[in-house]
């Protein structure tokens, strides 16, 4: 009885302890949240791969690994101070030569206010229900917002079901699914994923993470072999990038044969698809210099896929891509065994692939802050930045502008759709802006980094407009060095003429501000001097928003000495709407 009394006591102690986590299930959140996933009208309910009307179409071993989740990952953004994930499983947690944690195990990184990414470490259970716990998760430098957070799901593995936990009084929210044109990959266990020790770790996942562009992982272990069923369902997706990396499951076969499967595939693709295919040699096996049986097939596929690349050049197919061994160069402890890639593999081919694809894509990295490539969430209070990108995409599709305005909250808060709640110069937006055609394409505390990443993302692509005009810098002043900004400024309008080479374009001098006169006047120098040579117009209307005595005139502004006020705005915007 004493045992008894104690039992029940120790669960009236337990239920409200377990009463505190609220659980959230992606399935539930009333729109598509599994990212880099293909198909979603059809697979966006399941952690797979491929669509139901795959099966018997594709080769049953490609219909089994589809149902692995190598590759989908989950977006979020909570405040929690702790996470749980727990779900279930398919089949088996391991394989001899690749841990749990990988073949079933998750990943989960967060990312803060300036796109700083942190791998989180959770500790975690496997059984019939797998349990990752991630504790005392710290706060954001910026708001109290939390993080956002990249949630990678098994390789080698299927998902039955998933929840993701947070205490009762903690918030979080998917991520919809991204709507820009994803690189698709189909390839072979590597490709897969084998032998990563975690999720993230795979070579295309490592990708994904460096160009965040969706990334549709179809490599299946043992199976690809540039199969024209598994191409027809590639063909149904558009996509920015098709990579083919099938030779290492190709060795057994005659190497002509390898050279006509790798020329039908790409004209496969080219029947419908004009974006850029990139070809992959076989990266080599680790025994091949002490084994000559293993080096003579590396030769023999990679000559057979040299051949092909070389017919398809004959034949003037465009914007096909090679990445040969030698390129690839995994290097001596980069394989866990015979083929399969360790973790030193993995980052080694995403990095040369990356540098291939940067190329390829028009995509390229500085080596400067500013001319780095990356997100901001500084202000979700005010508004969630990524939705807004999400809009602005949304807005171009539907109604291509005649001229675009690119800036930060000196933009944003002008007018204009997509609308804000903060609106200082309405007026003058609806006055003038709106007539000349103007579409807003600010976001609130962008750097010249961020809009550079807008820019990589899709803002001036799929239209012609006729003007572009850049009004952005001003929120790197303390952060980066003059030159660091005016050399910023000079990476991202070559990025803009990539993409809009008809536009006139022009570099708006950054605005004055409380306090900072002088510097804005010595910069603006800097900035014309480098925007005339490059060839673009440069404009410097916020000389209109200043005192005879060089100081900004507080009547202009909103009080805050950085922001105009209407007044402000009509003072400036004739001389930015002038090609």
């Amino acid at each position: 009885m004493k045992k008894l009394f104690s039992f029940l006591i120790g669960c009236l102690f337990f239920l409200p302890a377990t009463a505190q986590w609220k659980w959230h299930n992606p399935m539930n959140a009333g729109f598509p949240v599994i990212q880099n996933q293909g198909f979603v009208q059809e697979n966006g309910t399941s952690y797979t791969r491929l669509p139901e009307r795959a099966k018997g179409v594709v080769s049953e071993p490609v219909w089994n690994l589809s149902r692995h989740s190598a590759g989908l990952a989950l977006h979020f953004y909570s405040d929690a101070p702790q996470l749980k994930v727990r779900y279930t499983v398919t089949g088996s947690l391991n394989m001899p030569h690749m841990p749990s944690t990988g073949v079933s195990g998750v990943d989960l990184y967060s990312i803060n206010s300036d796109e700083e990414w942190h791998f989180c470490f959770g500790s975690y259970s496997f059984g019939d229900t797998i349990v990752y716990s991630y504790n005392h998760i710290g706060k954001d430098r910026y708001h109290k917002k939390g993080f956002e957070y990249r949630l990678y799901l098994p390789l080698y593995n299927g998902v039955k079901w998933l929840e993701i936990g947070t205490p009762e009084d903690a918030k979080l929210e998917f991520i919809p699914l991204s709507p820009e044109k994803p690189i698709v990959l189909y390839g072979t266990s590597i490709a897969h994923g084998a032998c990563a020790s975690r999720p993230a770790m795979a070579w295309s996942t490592i990708l994904q993470r460096s160009l965040d562009y969706p990334l549709i992982n179809l490599g299946f272990s043992g199976n690809g072999k540039l199969a024209k069923e598994v191409l027809q369902f590639i063909d149904e997706t558009d996509a920015r990038l098709y990579i083919l990396d099938c030779m290492p499951n190709l060795t057994n076969q005659d190497e002509k044969e390898v050279t006509g499967l790798t020329i039908a595939a790409v004209k496969q693709l080219r029947e419908k698809h004009t974006a850029p295919i990139l070809l992959i040699e076989h990266g080599g096996y680790s025994n091949m210099y002490t084994d000559s049986t293993q080096y003579n097939r590396i030769v023999q596929v990679n000559r057979a896929s040299r051949k092909a690349y070389e017919q398809i050049q004959s034949e003037g197919i465009k914007d096909v891509y090679y990445l040969s061994r030698e390129e690839l160069n995994i290097p001596a402890d980069g394989w866990v065994d015979y083929v399969h890639p360790s973790d030193l593999g993995m980052q080694q081919q995403a990095a040369v692939v990356e540098r291939k694809v940067r190329e390829i894509l028009h995509i390229p990295l500085g080596n400067i802050q500013t001319t780095i490539p990356v997100t901001q969430r500084r202000e979700p209070a005010m508004y969630e930045w990524r939705a807004r990108h999400r809009a602005f995409l949304e807005q171009i599709q539907n109604h291509p502008p005649k001229a675009v305005i690119i800036g930060n909250s000196i933009t944003h808060y002008w007018g204009g759709e997509p609308e804000h709640r903060n609106k200082n110069g309405r007026e003058t937006w609806e006055k003038i802006m709106r007539p000349a055609g103007f579409q807003n394409l600010g976001c609130g505390w962008d750097r010249i980094e961020n809009v550079l990443w807008r820019v990589y993302h899709g803002e001036l692509d799929g239209y012609e407009t006729g003007q572009v005009v850049l009004m952005i810098g001003t929120n790197n002043f303390g952060l980066n060095s003059d030159k660091e900004i005016v050399e910023g400024l000079r990476f991202l309008l070559s990025a803009i003429r990539q993409r809009q080479p008809k536009a006139s374009i022009k570099v708006i001098g950054i605005l004055p501000r409380r306090h900072q006169e002088q510097w804005v006047r010595n910069i603006n120098i800097d900035i014309k001097e480098m925007v005339e040579t490059e060839g673009y117009t440069f404009a410097n209307p916020g000389t209109a928003l200043l005192q005879p005595d060089g100081k900004i005139d507080e009547n202009l502004f909103i009080g805050d000495g950085l922001h105009p006020n209407n007044q402000g705005y009509e003072r400036i915007a004739p001389e930015i709407i002038t090609p």
